[in-house]
């Protein structure tokens, strides 16, 4: 007995499953960096390619590409962190929501009933308290990521690092893990692979690509209609677009809000059929442009974009739909199998 358990502890496997664990706890900091890094150097491999054709030089064709691809998302994500910062900070030191309230429900009663002026009132002054809670979390947020700078700075470090090597070598390494897949099972993992990539060409093209298509109209269509921060707006409501169900509406409905209270009647009216012309281009931009991958249920995105962000942080919003999404198609080949051994 103790003869096979000095043999099953020092057996090949067992230490390689310890070695493994070891491993997961030494990189679990910036675990979720290198995944991201992995998913990243995914989406941008076609474009190195195409420019290694053109110079003939992999590093370099790699490193332009992250300079053209990933620097300017980088640069955006540190203007709207910005921007927003400021409008939190400026809401909490410098507006009174009680009087916001106030002026905002004497605003609107006078195109009401009175037999609905008191509930409005109460439903303003409940929004204004969620705003106000809602701002309060997204300003002390922004102070917890300012104290955690020198671990962001390493992080986007091993962000650029991670997403140099899995593109250079990413085929490589895939390559090295299916070498441990037995020959009897192969056909199943490659099946399930190819469904894989399906469902992230779906998620990447369908999703993320049309969140910056729409994201960009919205930045071009606030600058013409004279809206100041036209770019925040644009960022915001490209990932707004990304969130399933909801969209970008929040951000219509509140310039739309807010022209009314204003007094800008016609811009208000303006903003609001252009919310309706971005919404009709996106039931045609995603189906056109994810219609010959897989097909994703909404719900899966959806609990995929709002829980992604609570056990992962900002870059939940791109590993929970992508996590979720992986694990419906390995699941859908299972299920494939099953019916069809």
């Amino acid at each position: 007995m103790k003869n096979k358990i000095l043999n099953n502890l020092s057996s090949p496997f067992f230490i390689l499953i310890i070695l493994l664990l070891i491993s997961f706890l030494v990189l679990t900091p910036i675990l979720n960096t290198l995944v991201l890094g992995a998913i990243i150097a995914y989406g941008i491999r076609p474009i190195a390619k195409r420019i290694n054709g053109k110079i003939g030089f992999s590093n370099i064709s790699i490193i332009l590409t992250i300079i053209l691809v990933l620097i300017p998302i980088l640069a955006i994500f540190i203007y709207f962190i910005s921007v927003l910062g400021q409008f939190g900070y400026g809401f909490l030191t410098n507006h009174d929501f009680s009087s916001m309230s106030s002026s905002i429900s004497q605003s609107i009663q006078q195109y009401l009933p009175a037999s609905l002026k008191n509930s409005t009132t109460m439903i303003i002054s409940s929004i204004s308290n969620i705003i106000n809670e809602i701002l309060s979390y997204v300003f002390d947020y922004l102070i917890d990521l300012i104290k955690s700078v020198p671990m962001i700075s390493l992080n986007i470090f091993v962000l650029f690092i991670s997403t140099f090597y899995f593109t250079r070598d990413g085929s490589k390494f895939f390559k090295y893990i299916t070498d441990f897949i037995p020959t009897d099972k192969k056909k199943y993992f490659n099946k399930m692979f190819e469904n894989i990539k399906l469902v992230l060409m779906s998620i990447f093209y369908g999703h993320f690509i049309t969140g910056v298509i729409i994201g960009i109209l919205g930045c071009i269509g606030y600058f013409i209609l004279g809206y100041p921060y036209a770019l925040f707006l644009g960022i915001l409501t490209g990932l707004l677009q990304l969130i399933p169900i909801i969209g970008p509406w929040p951000v219509y409905f509140a310039l739309f809000i807010g022209d009314l209270i204003s007094g800008n009647y016609i811009r208000a009216i303006v903003v609001l059929l252009f919310g309706f012309g971005l919404s009709l281009s996106d039931m045609y931009i995603r189906p056109a442009l994810s219609g010959k991958y897989a097909d994703i249920h909404p719900l899966i995105l959806l609990l995929g974009f709002l829980a992604g962000p609570l056990i992962f942080g900002i870059t939940g919003f791109i590993l929970g739909p992508l996590i979720l999404g992986v694990t419906y198609a390995v699941v859908k080949v299972y299920k494939d199998e099953k019916k069809n051994p």
